[in-house]
């Protein structure tokens, strides 16, 4: 088991990062961690793996304490990996050349199979023997993918690992990359913006705010059960509505939340609307409106006029879900 206990953290500037952390993740765990730009996730990643010194806190796995740069003349733990943002690949060689430099555990025979397995992987069999300076970042970024598995570790710190990546690769990417992982049992903590990262693969998600951990769960309880706007928005575009104004039989002044895709338009009753625009997503349309002065979104089959009234309604299913929220 992965322990984090009581852990706060500080840069040089006195600025607090993360504070009072707990975590007890256990082997074989898919982790995600999500929350806006600056909380703290890549910071609570290095933690973890030893590249920072912590003065408030520990950090276990097992009964073995994971400890800073003050202790250890190389930072970072062997049986774990951390893929960074920063990849730290080594341009002027190939990817198989690449990926071989973290396999000198193995035996010759074992080494060349294991690379094949991992080209594979990450669908790059192609270019094998292509240098890395001339690969795409998103190339790159898989190439960092396969060296960070290559040793096969026990934990992987995962730090925004297909944000380089183009849509085309990333979906089967993940699903190949994240499946491998739960085949293995390999304990795995991601650090992302994308909800597509965590809600197929993550059996629970840790939302930091503002230095504190405000939540964990599944991922399916945090998006259908969010506690406030922010976790709900990390998720996709949401909106806080009063309930008696969507449904006037309610008894309570209650605020929910409604994703953009849970509102139905209507042209008789419910919530009242001023469209300012629309905006093609593809399958639907994405209208922004305002409501009371405050800005609201919703999606609709079609573009609506700017100035356009219409009403907005959600079902009673929904409404039941959100009110059963803490």
């Amino acid at each position: 088991m992965l322990q984090v206990d009581h852990v706060s953290f500080s840069y040089e500037d006195g600025v607090t990062v993360l504070e009072n952390i707990n975590l007890r993740i256990a082997k074989g765990e898919h982790i995600s961690i999500i929350g806006e730009s600056g909380c703290g996730k890549s910071t609570l990643l290095k933690i973890i793996y030893g590249l920072l010194d912590i003065e408030v806190g520990e950090v276990y796995w097992d009964d073995t304490q994971v400890l800073g740069p003050l202790y250890n003349l190389v930072p970072g733990e062997s049986y774990m990996k951390y893929l960074a943002q920063d990849l730290d690949l080594m341009p002027y060689t190939t990817v198989r050349e690449n990926i071989s430099e973290f396999l000198s555990v193995f035996e010759r025979e074992r080494s060349e199979e294991r690379i094949d397995e991992l080209l594979e992987l990450i669908e790059m069999t192609d270019q094998a023997d292509t240098k890395v300076r001339y690969l795409s970042g998103g190339q790159q970024q898989r190439v960092a993918l396969a060296r960070a598995l290559a040793q096969e570790p026990k934990v992987l710190l995962l730090d925004e690992p297909f944000s380089h990546i183009d849509n085309f690769r990333k979906n089967n990417l993940r699903r190949n990359i994240f499946g491998y992982l739960r085949r293995q049992k390999v304990t795995v903590i991601t650090a992302t913006h994308d909800p597509m990262d965590m809600l197929p693969f993550a059996d629970r998600v840790v939302v930091l705010k503002d230095k504190f951990i405000i939540a964990k769960d599944t991922p399916k309880n945090l998006y259908e059960r969010p506690q406030d706007l922010y976790i709900a928005s990390l998720f996709g575009e949401a909106n806080r509505i009063p309930i008696n104004i969507l449904k006037s039989y309610a008894d309570t002044k209650r605020r929910i939340i409604v994703y953009a895709h849970e509102f139905k338009v209507s042209q008789k009753s419910g919530l009242e609307v001023v469209v300012k625009g629309s905006y093609y997503m593809g399958g639907y349309f994405m209208i922004g409106g305002i409501y009371e002065g405050h800005d609201i979104y919703f999606h609709h089959h079609q573009p609506l006029e700017v100035g356009k009234v219409v009403f907005l309604n959600i079902s009673i299913d929904t409404i039941n879900q959100r009110l059963a929220t803490p």
